[in-house]
């Protein structure tokens, strides 16, 4: 994928998911050879009153959020001395603050949850909300990863193909993130069949699982026609719900890609059940690279 040299940017809050987050994204950066931006957002201001503010020293919530970005960019350098690492400390809820750094952003990396998580399993608002707004590809760190992006402890990087076939961004970002890794790509497109197409007559017992079957098959081909030969691609289709496969297929990747409809004009989440159930079960990191389509 074609970044123009922008960053990567990763967001932390000191906390130990994020500094995973910090390890993962330092990783990513040095394999694209772009610059690593890590932020850290909070509303300091707001709690420790503008007075303080404006005095000669430091509010004690902007002295900690220095001593957690400097931290994070000496652990970044220590696995990459030769990474170019930018830190910026924003005074705005973090949501927004990584929204908007997005805009110019290679790719965006969170943890999955920050300070206030409260359960291993639970996504944190704030990595959901910046999955669901993001105008770049949006890492989440899931699961039992390594904490590295290379080498993989699985071998491959998993893509869920929708309905937006050859023109899918996230097929195309899974195709230079496998072909960076050095690993195969699985390409996994779910299919049903609904239960008022299902007959009881012997002769025609299948047949409408069949053509669903057959359909998956095309929308498998056309979304990987293009993609080059120096990455092995793998095919699969699977019955069911799609998020329940791509859950599945995640507890045998190092990276899960997912698309993310957003319609020009609509607000809230803008994940679809597929993303949204990936991003809260997913066994490894998942990516959501966004698909920005017209309004209906």
């Amino acid at each position: 994928m074609e970044t123009n040299g922008l960053p990567l940017v990763v967001g932390t809050d000191g906390s130990e998911p994020s500094l995973r987050a910090v390890d993962w994204a330092a990783d990513e950066a040095a394999s694209r050879g772009v610059p690593l931006r890590v932020v850290f957002a909070s509303l300091w201001e707001h709690y420790e009153g503008t007075a303080l503010a404006s005095d000669l020293r430091k509010p004690s919530e902007e002295v900690l959020a220095d001593d957690i970005v400097d931290s994070a960019a000496r652990r970044a350098r220590r696995h990459h001395p030769d990474l170019k690492v930018v830190t910026e400390v924003l005074p705005e809820e973090p949501e927004y603050a990584l929204v908007r750094e997005s805009r110019d952003a290679a790719a965006l990396v969170v943890g999955s949850r920050g300070r206030s998580g409260l359960a291993e399993l639970l996504l944190g608002s704030v990595s959901l909300s910046v999955a669901a707004h993001a105008e770049c590809p949006v890492i989440v760190l899931r699961g039992s990863h390594d904490n590295r992006t290379t080498p993989g402890t699985r071998g491959r990087v998993v893509v869920g193909v929708g309905e937006d076939g050859k023109e899918s961004p996230a097929v195309r970002f899974a195709v230079e993130e496998a072909r960076r890794r050095g690993v195969p790509l699985e390409a996994v497109r779910a299919w049903r069949c609904p239960a008022h197409e299902t007959t009881d007559h012997p002769l025609m017992a299948g047949e409408p699982a069949r053509l669903h079957q057959e359909r998956a098959v095309e929308a498998l081909e056309s979304a990987l026609q293009d993609v080059p030969a120096d990455v092995e691609v793998r095919r699969r289709t699977a019955e069911g719900h799609a998020r329940r496969v791509l859950v599945d297929a995640s507890y045998q990747a190092d990276l899960l890609v997912v698309g993310a409809m957003r319609r020009a004009g609509h607000f809230g989440l803008q994940l679809g059940r597929v993303a949204h159930a990936v991003l809260h079960h997913s066994g490894c990191p998942v990516a959501v690279v966004p698909h920005r389509v017209p309004s209906s």
